[in-house]
């Protein structure tokens, strides 16, 4: 087996119960115009205790599929908004 993927991102939803939509931003140079880019994915992401909030900067990390949309689950709040 291998290592599960683990991603940062900041929640940007939290109106769902036990759920929460995570924006993950990743930032690169083009390559053919050298210019800096950002593109970002919104995740659904499990939360148990609903303890995260719109803000926060969380760690999530890849699991079975625990809905129709949700692959992901909240490992860590890394920061909260105050």
């Amino acid at each position: 087996m291998g290592e599960r993927k683990s991603r940062e991102g900041v929640v940007v939803s939290d109106t769902m119960q036990k759920t929460r939509v995570v924006r993950i931003e990743r930032v690169f140079r083009h390559p053919k115009y050298e210019r800096v880019v950002r593109m970002s994915k919104k995740l659904k992401a499990h939360d148990e205790a609903n303890e995260s909030r719109v803000g926060d900067r969380v760690l999530i990390e890849e699991t079975r599929p625990l809905s129709k949309e949700k692959r992901w689950r909240i490992r860590k709040i890394l920061s909260r908004v105050s």
